[in-house]
């Protein structure tokens, strides 16, 4: 019967120096001496217990110890590499609360604000999305223009992009989503999109207008459609639901209910799209295509202590960052990047880089190469960061400043955007909207035409047209949003202050950025 202590200790499992007690073996005519580091101790002392062995083969008892061992590794690398999934799985659910798949489109036509549930949102895009939902036959997508927008698969993969970065250069156009597999005849006049999975998520932002979301709304429900090609002589109409100021949640799970969002997706898409080293972990803990996914008691012990392992990790990952790449300005500043080497693969000189991978998908989400890509004076650029300039978290019931230099390098405008660090969605204050950005035209300018932005709970005196609620008792982070950055912010020539604590006392420790 296994203890708990086994399950326990699996999280902390570590081999200390061992002594052998096998009995003397005696020189045989063809023996020679074995070179160092072939063999290993037949006794060895772990953080588990002892695991015993005769000859390299362990007891029962020992077996079963090194079995939970490999059982919670591979449960753990499923959490980190499968959190995109679990990710997706939940942006699908939270869409179909609002109506069907291929016929219902959310739009935000007051703005996302606090209320939804949706990681790291901003408060100026007038955000869209549908579920597409294919089967044995292509589907249209009928796209308005100036938009940017993209599809991403049920496994977060890229599929592509369309609007102001797509190949309609964002004219809108058609294009024509290809099903996995799919053999049969493409017709001419169409952007061709073949994707791996039967579930895509497509999402679009619109821009507002002076200050109203009207232009990309109407534009939308004029000329957004998605259906199956043998509809395309008479396209069904499409429902569009206003999700303004309504609670919506696509946040996935950070507890053992994680695999089970995992394994919704792996029954339902062919497993071609995925990475066979993924598929090999979720495998070895029962998420098997085809199977029903019922974990023994002993498993689901195993699950549990991987999720909480792999909950921290990730927290751990995209706040405290050890990788300097993560870094804008490594060793001298905490704003992090979540494309190092502008690689919206995480890949760099032919290495995946898991760690910010995983950390990304845990605080973020949508995946296109316009997101990381050098673009000046197109798209955007995102800086942020959960500590202070000292290195400490940031903290709701204190009072920081930020300085943004003069001249910034933002064709279009900037942003402070704040999240709750549990949720990673927008901070839940007072005010509907926990932003600040040169497109609110009270913002007050120094005299050398830099900004001075507060973040704390109550307004300083004087500077209530400058400064963003936090709230007492929560910790928080904030993304510094760039649209259309322009080429100082690239050559880095020009970056953003750190933020400065100004009611307390700041600590005598360098800063370090390891």
């Amino acid at each position: 019967m296994l203890r708990k202590l086994h399950i326990a200790a699996v999280l902390s499992i570590g081999l200390s120096a061992g002594v052998t007690s096998a009995q003397e073996v005696p020189t045989m005519k063809m023996t020679t001496e074995i070179p160092d580091g072939v063999t290993t101790p037949d006794n060895i002392q772990t953080r588990v217990g002892a695991l015993n062995f005769f000859d390299g083969v362990p007891d029962v008892e020992s077996a079963q110890k090194v079995y939970n061992l490999l059982d919670f590794t591979h449960a753990y690398q499923a959490f980190l590499d499968g959190t995109k999934i679990a990710s997706m799985d939940a942006i699908r659910k939270g869409i179909l609360e609002f109506g069907p798949a291929n016929t219902t489109a959310v739009l935000f036509e007051g703005l996302m604000d606090s209320k939804a549930l949706f990681l790291t949102a901003n408060t100026t895009s007038v955000y869209m999305f549908s579920w597409l939902e294919l089967g044995d036959e292509p589907m249209v997508i009928e796209t308005p223009p100036n938009v940017l927008g993209f599809i991403n698969d049920h496994w977060f993969r890229y599929v592509i992009d369309f609007g102001n970065l797509g190949p309609d250069e964002g004219k809108g156009g058609k294009f024509l989503v290809l099903p996995p597999g799919y053999d049969g005849e493409i017709p001419d006049g169409y952007h061709v999109a073949p994707t791996t999975t039967y579930g895509n998520w497509v999402i679009w932002r619109g821009y507002q207008k002076d200050g109203s979301t009207d232009d990309a709304i109407n534009n939308t429900k004029e000329l957004f459609r998605m259906y199956p090609l043998s509809q395309k002589d008479n396209p069904p109409d499409m429902n569009f639901v206003n999700a303004s100021g309504q609670f919506m949640n696509t946040i996935h799970r950070m507890d053992e209910n994680i695999f089970d969002e995992i394994n919704d997706v792996v029954q339902a898409e062919p497993l071609m799209g995925e990475r066979p080293e993924l598929l090999g972990h979720l495998a070895a803990i029962g998420i098997v295509k085809g199977q029903e996914f019922a974990p023994d008691e002993r498993m689901r012990a195993i699950l549990k202590a991987a999720a909480s392992a792999g909950s921290v990790t990730v927290k751990t990952i995209v706040s405290k960052p050890r990788d300097e790449r993560f870094y804008w300005y490594p060793g001298e500043s905490y704003w992090l990047t979540a494309f190092p080497g502008g690689a919206y693969t995480w890949e760099l000189d032919g290495v995946t880089v898991h760690d910010i991978r995983a950390g990304f998908h845990f605080y973020a989400t949508g995946i296109t190469p316009a997101m990381a890509l050098k673009k000046v004076g197109k798209g955007s650029q995102y800086a942020f960061t959960y500590l202070d300039s000292n290195g400490n978290p940031l903290d709701g019931s204190k009072t920081y400043k930020v300085n943004v230099p003069k001249d910034v390098p933002a064709k279009d405008f900037w942003s402070f955007t704040l999240y709750d660090n549990q949720t990673r969605s927008m901070l839940q204050t007072d005010a509907q909207f926990p932003a600040i950005g040169s497109n609110d035209t009270d913002v007050a300018q120094n005299e050398d035409g830099s900004y001075d932005i507060y973040f704390a709970p109550e307004a300083p005196e004087g500077k209530e047209s400058n400064w963003v609620q936090t709230v007492p008792g929560k910790g928080w982070n904030t993304i510094f949003r760039l649209y259309g950055p322009l080429e100082s912010w690239f050559d880095q020539t020009w970056r953003p202050g750190e933020i400065e604590l100004i009611d307390y006392a700041k600590s005598t420790g360098a800063c370090s950025c390891d």
